[in-house]
């Protein structure tokens, strides 16, 4: 299901903290670009584990896998080390096969990086398969 009226639905999300490591940033000493990414998956980590599926657990316990097939970022402002960041990650589409995470990276309030992954279900095959009923629930932030 598509979840199109945001003033009918509360996406689900979580607020996580990265500090801003040395190896994170390059020689300019500002963030390296592709780390966003990685924040976005420590984001994206913890919102599955909040939801009540770690990772780890769909992938052995339920042959689930979720890889990326499409990942956006958009830089606002230079990231340097020592900062500490809040990204904040939300579910904003779960189709049958798919979900859309979109990220917000703030330093203190201010918004300096925003993105989106696009997430397929597939099997240990790598073959797309739907997302079970209890996993596109909790998506939908459903408690169950």
């Amino acid at each position: 299901m598509s979840r199109s009226e945001p003033s009918q639905w509360r996406a689900p999300s979580i607020d996580v903290s990265v500090r801003v490591r040395y190896a994170e940033t390059d020689q300019m000493g500002v963030a390296y670009y592709a780390n966003h990414l990685v924040w976005f998956e420590v984001a994206r980590g913890a919102l599955c584990r909040e939801l009540g599926m770690p990772y780890g657990a769909l992938e052995r316990e339920r042959g689930l896998f979720l890889p990326v097939v499409e990942a956006r970022v958009r830089y606002l402002a230079p990231i340097r080390y020592d900062e500490e960041l809040v990204v904040r990650a939300s579910v904003v589409e779960r189709r049958s096969r798919a979900t859309r995470f979109t990220y917000a990276v703030t330093r203190d309030g201010a918004l300096v990086a925003e993105g989106e992954t696009l997430h397929m279900a597939v099997g240990p095959d790598g073959r797309p398969r739907s997302l079970p009923p209890d996993v596109a629930s909790r998506l939908d932030g459903e408690k169950l």
